[in-house]
């Protein structure tokens, strides 16, 4: 089968090479998947310098999430060949998406409806699963508040965004550039800002007649976080979801304290098999209302490089996607 692997680290278009290895074979718990798409995210690009906590040892094929066709089960493990389903693959073991055909364990995997495209399901699981993780579970954000979305024009932030407004909170999103911000708008955001133009904090303030955000969404960290931590409100909370900035932002306790804010973790790992195919079927019922997808950028597996790296840049719209097979539903 063909696969792009890392067989030394490095920028993801030195990293990554396009060779042909024999079809993996699924083991207890696990099955195998003839990948017809898959998502590319900021971790895959870490993964190929070396610097994801989660990189598994060279060489291997990165990809963490897929929409497949089953075509071989290991022991245990009873769902029928054809099956198509969604999720995320066993990256950790060096068997990622970026091949015809990948490994994955049972549990990690979710339904795909026959109205959603291969596509669709390939950038639905990791990005709105964790918004959905952060803003219901640990958030547990109420109608009419304010939150503002970090990051608000890539992957996880586009998702964020649509979850919040199909749960009628009030959106702030900050992006850099005007095409993002764009994008913002077009997904529904009552606020956008460009971080590029405009001091976060400041407008954030300014949007919320002084109050500042209830909850701040962020997947960036570092820096950007920092400054956007200025105009939380009292009693406000930060979702600590990632750092695409290279670090996780910092908070002092003594500002903590003075506002009453809390710093809330988002780990979507932390939850069992029932709870998590529990969220994944209310954000399936909120798919199939419209409220959320349509946001991806299409690439074709020869651009697999190109694509890491433009989502390494920040150069990316939404979500990008690789269409590794031929399209079913589009």
């Amino acid at each position: 089968m063909r696969a792009w692997q890392v067989r030394g680290h490095g920028a993801p278009r030195e990293a990554l090479s396009l060779v042909t290895v024999a079809l993996p074979e699924p083991g207890p718990g696990e099955l195998r998947l003839r990948v017809r798409a898959a998502a590319v995210g900021l971790p895959d690009a870490f993964m190929c310098r070396g610097t994801y906590p989660l990189t598994p040892r060279l060489p291997f094929v990165p990809g963490q999430e897929v929409c497949g066709v089953v075509d071989a089960v290991g022991p245990g493990v009873q769902v029928a060949l054809g099956t198509r389903l969604m999720g995320v693959t066993s990256f950790m073991d060096g068997h990622g998406g970026f091949a015809d055909a990948t490994i994955a364990r049972i549990d990690t995997l979710h339904r795909v409806p026959a109205t959603m495209s291969d596509t669709q399901a390939a950038g639905f699981r990791i990005g709105l699963s964790t918004a959905w993780i952060a803003l219901v579970r640990r958030g547990a954000v109420r109608a009419d508040e304010w939150l503002a979305v970090l990051g608000a024009a890539g992957g996880s932030g586009t998702a964020a965004l649509q979850l919040a407004h199909a749960l009628g909170l009030r959106t702030i999103a900050v992006a850099a550039g005007e095409k993002k911000v764009e994008l913002c708008r077009r997904i529904g955001a009552d606020v956008t800002i460009d971080r590029t133009q405009q001091d976060v904090a400041a407008a954030i303030l300014e949007a919320t007649s002084g109050r500042g955000a209830d909850v701040i969404y962020d997947p960036v960290g570092g820096e950007p976080a920092a400054n956007a931590l200025r105009g939380v409100a009292q009693g406000g909370r930060l979702l600590a979801v990632g750092f695409a900035s290279g670090q996780w932002v910092r908070v002092k306790t003594a500002d903590a304290v003075r506002r009453n804010m809390s710093l809330v973790g988002v780990y979507a790992s932390g939850y069992t098999d029932e709870e998590n195919r529990a969220d994944h079927e209310a954000l399936l019922a909120l798919a199939d209302t419209g409220a959320l997808g349509g946001y991806n950028t299409v690439v074709p597996f020869d651009a697999l490089p190109d694509a890491v790296e433009s989502v390494a840049a920040g150069t990316v719209l939404g979500k990008l996607v690789v269409q590794i097979a031929a399209a079913t539903n589009t």
